[in-house]
């Protein structure tokens, strides 16, 4: 059966829209993480708490679907990277979906009793919940331009020879912190949107203002170490882009500074960095101006811009190895089948249209500021 679309385009569709959909996540759950952090900075009394918790409390649900689409992704169309990624950080994914967790289960019982104590105490789990998924996501991204230390066999069976402290390593730590930074910047712009004029408000964009200036700063350091010292891989001879999903059929070499060429060879792709940079210097700008529209959009647009460059400066690297280069995941070696994709295309191409009107009519009917009588009424968590 001939399909209208040839390989090599269905797998770039597919790495594209990977990409997609990790942005997607990011500028809506990320403002919850991002707030879910602050909130034990920018709310000192349970009013304050209340009117914070509740400005994410009635869509943060709807942005799972973000999450389980990425993960419902990798698994369909990139089944090698679902494999080694899951398996290799099994306990650094553990312990984000434990915090994430706490964050449904702080909204339903933080208000349950009157107890000083007993709301303190989901308070710091719903800052735990934000934090840590946000560090962590972070580390995880650099530890992927690292080289991640795994191998495949003759057999392509996968084997993770990394630990749970390897992880933590002083580039992926920065990594993290470009994370946090990022995501706190998104929330003080949201909290800058959605709150109304009062101390919340205006610790946010205290806050917010040095935290997008950290992400330009942190963002522009990790930047000069991969061009300095940092590992990247490239591909040591040709590439067949339309051959069979096999990693181990592509040499693949280690070479510092390797993660630039892309730039070099389409100097289009420096659009990413530089829309990083600006995006976080218009966030700064809005939220010091308390700003709605500046705020929110330079946020978005640095989130947008990191991620991507993330992903331009890789590609098609999706999941390098340290450990045996050769057994590196590209876009061109670990996808799968050409129908597969094809038939996964058809079906994203119906309901992603269906996901995004649905987000943004949930957007349109909830947009507006939210009073503290309107937080601390019985119905508000």
């Amino acid at each position: 059966m001939e399909l209208p679309l040839d390989y090599p385009t269905l797998r770039l569709i597919w790495w594209a829209l990977l990409g997609v959909l990790l942005i997607g996540f990011s500028l809506t759950d990320g403002y919850d993480l991002g707030v879910a952090t602050l909130l034990p900075f920018v709310a000192k009394t349970d009013a304050e708490r209340r009117l914070a918790i509740n400005t994410i409390a009635p869509t943060w649900e709807g942005h799972q679907v973000w999450f389980i689409l990425g993960g419902g992704a990798i698994f369909a169309a990139w089944p090698f990277v679902y494999a080694v990624s899951f398996s290799g950080f099994y306990y650094a994914m553990f312990i984000v979906l434990a915090a994430l967790i706490l964050r449904p289960v702080g909204f339903k019982y933080r208000s349950k009793r009157e107890s000083k104590t007993w709301r303190g105490m989901w308070d710091w789990a719903l800052f735990i919940g934000g934090f840590v998924p946000a560090l962590i996501f972070g580390v995880a991204v650099g530890n992927v331009l690292q080289g991640v230390p795994f191998r495949l066999d003759g057999d392509l069976r996968s084997y993770y020879e990394g630990g749970l402290f390897g992880l933590l390593n002083p580039f992926a730590l920065l990594a993290g912190l470009i994370s946090v930074a990022m995501l706190v910047t998104h929330g003080a712009a949201w909290l800058i949107v959605k709150a109304e004029k009062g101390p919340v408000r205006d610790r946010a964009a205290a806050i917010g203002q040095r935290t997008a200036l950290a992400t330009i700063i942190l963002f522009v350091l990790a930047g000069v170490w991969l061009a300095v010292a940092g590992p990247g891989y490239r591909f040591a001879g040709e590439v067949d882009i339309a051959g069979p999903s096999n990693p181990l059929r592509n040499a693949v070499i280690a070479e510092p500074g390797a993660w630039l060429g892309n730039y070099k060879t389409y100097p289009l792709t420096m659009i990413a960095p530089v829309v990083g940079v600006l995006g976080s210097l218009l966030a700064f700008l809005g939220i010091r101006a308390k700003s709605e529209f500046p705020s929110l959009a330079g946020s978005a647009l640095a989130i947008a811009g990191v991620i991507s460059t993330v992903g331009l400066s890789m590609f098609p690297f999706i999941l390098p190895s340290s450990l045996d280069p050769n057994s590196s995941l590209t876009v061109w070696d670990s996808s799968s089948s050409h129908f597969t994709l094809f038939f996964m295309l058809i079906v994203t191409v119906i309901f992603l249209p269906i996901v995004l009107l649905y987000t943004g009519w949930v957007f349109k009917v909830l947009w507006g500021r939210l009073s503290t009588e309107e937080a601390t009424s019985p119905s508000s968590y």
